[in-house]
């Protein structure tokens, strides 16, 4: 959601904002419905005020015998009482469709995001690691990992295309990483959560996946959504609220099960777990002030990258270009982990910065010191990380040739001593 006083002060500013991630100029037809809507605002606030007036000068013309003025006073009182309704119906119309036209857009970039239209033109910030050199043929996982327990047929039976049902140490793994990831952002001072997985529409509109992106999502029969991440429940909890600054920075984390219906993504990654209606994922929220939010921003992106330092999977860390950021996010970093089976690297966790984006959609806000006004606060959130895909980059970089799975060593103690993946 945008500050519309903004606009008002320098749409060309705004537009030019709106250029850079591709969307139209949206200035001139927002300051259109603003200007329609002031008129009648200030027609209904001068009828209300003469309203209250009158019927003032009624009692005071009662009282003075002037019968004449005061039936005069009467009927305009009346005349009123039949106008203002409906110019409050106007107003509230018209604040309606500038909202709704404000919240179609998405969220400005920051200054320092390149510029470009989709991932060909990320910028590659840094690098962590080296590839492991094999000497057979690396595979992907969905050649090897069924005989450690990866199950794509009977999930298929079960649920359909893009689900997995894992068992005995494939399952103790998955469980296992999300475990690890979990203390490891424990250890960088998140709080750790188990929120709803059903949320509201009204925490979908907060986090901006409602309303343009509801077909990428899973509706209840109540009305009531699946998450598609924690981070819906999770920012939300902050929502309607005048957050105390003692709470400041609030950062929070959670491991949940996500579900995605993909309708865009037809096609893509049809094999293996890279991208799955349901999976699970330890996600990264922060609240903040304006002031701090950039610097929270490299904080959790580090948090996201030690994860991948101590499973010792190398990656690179990409600045994404206008083109290429999600709806609310004004700056995103990708990490992306080599995958030997793919010869290539793949997103594994994105963090954003938010900016007031989503605070403005969920009202919610902060006071700083010393002032009695409010502000927005800043949300954050981010993977810390995608389990699922976690699971593939330790599969896939740990191959042997006779197809058993070497574990980081620092999973060794959440998979009790077991240090190694074995064929059935």
């Amino acid at each position: 959601m945008h500050d519309i006083r903004l606009i008002r002060t320098d749409p060309a500013a705004f537009d030019a904002a709106l250029a850079r991630r591709g969307a139209e100029p949206a200035s001139t037809a927002i300051l259109a419905i603003d200007e329609q809507r002031r008129e009648v605002q200030t027609k209904m606030q001068e009828g209300q005020s003469r309203r209250n007036d009158a019927s003032k000068a009624i009692g005071k013309a009662m009282g003075q015998g002037d019968t004449e003025t005061a039936e005069a006073l009467k009927a305009e009182v009346a005349k009123l009482k039949e106008t203002l309704p409906a110019l409050e119906a106007e107003e509230k119309a018209l604040s309606q469709q500038q909202a709704d036209a404000l919240a179609a857009l998405p969220n400005l970039p920051a200054d320092d995001v390149p510029m470009g239209e989709d991932e060909n033109d990320n910028v590659e910030v840094s690098r962590w690691g080296t590839p492991r050199s094999l000497d057979f043929e690396a595979k992907e996982h969905p050649d090897f990992a069924p005989a450690l327990g990866l199950d794509f047929e009977t999930a298929a039976q079960i649920s359909g295309a893009r689900f997995v049902f894992m068992r005995g140490q494939m399952a103790r793994l998955n469980r296992a990483l999300g475990a690890f990831m979990l203390d490891m952002q424990g250890k960088a001072g998140f709080t750790e959560c188990v929120p709803p997985l059903l949320v509201k529409d009204e925490a979908l509109f907060g986090t901006g996946q409602l309303r343009k992106f509801a077909e990428d999502l899973f509706r209840t029969t109540d009305d009531r959504w699946l998450i598609p991440t924690a981070e819906v429940s999770l920012t939300n909890a902050v929502r309607e609220q005048i957050v105390d600054n003692a709470a400041l920075p609030m950062k929070l984390t959670a491991l949940t099960p996500c579900f995605r219906s993909e309708a865009g993504a037809a096609g893509k990654d049809t094999r293996g777990l890279i991208r799955q209606h349901q999976f699970d994922k330890v996600e990264l929220v922060a609240i903040t002030t304006p002031e701090t939010s950039d610097a929270m921003h490299e904080e959790m992106t580090a948090a996201a990258e030690a994860v991948l330092q101590a499973l010792e999977l190398p990656y690179r860390k990409m600045l994404l270009c206008t083109g290429d950021m999600g709806f609310s996010a004004r700056k995103t970093y990708d990490l992306e982990v080599w995958l030997p089976g793919q010869n290539t690297y793949r997103e594994i966790s994105s963090i954003s910065n938010c900016g007031d984006f989503q605070a403005r959609r969920m009202n919610a806000r902060f006071k700083p010191e010393g002032s009695k006004k409010t502000e927005f606060l800043h949300t954050l959130n981010g993977s810390g990380l995608a389990v699922g895909r976690t699971l593939v980059a330790v599969l896939e970089n740990g191959q042997n040739a006779d197809g058993s799975v070497t574990l980081p060593s620092a999973l060794v103690p959440y998979m009790g001593g077991i240090d190694k993946l074995e064929p059935a």
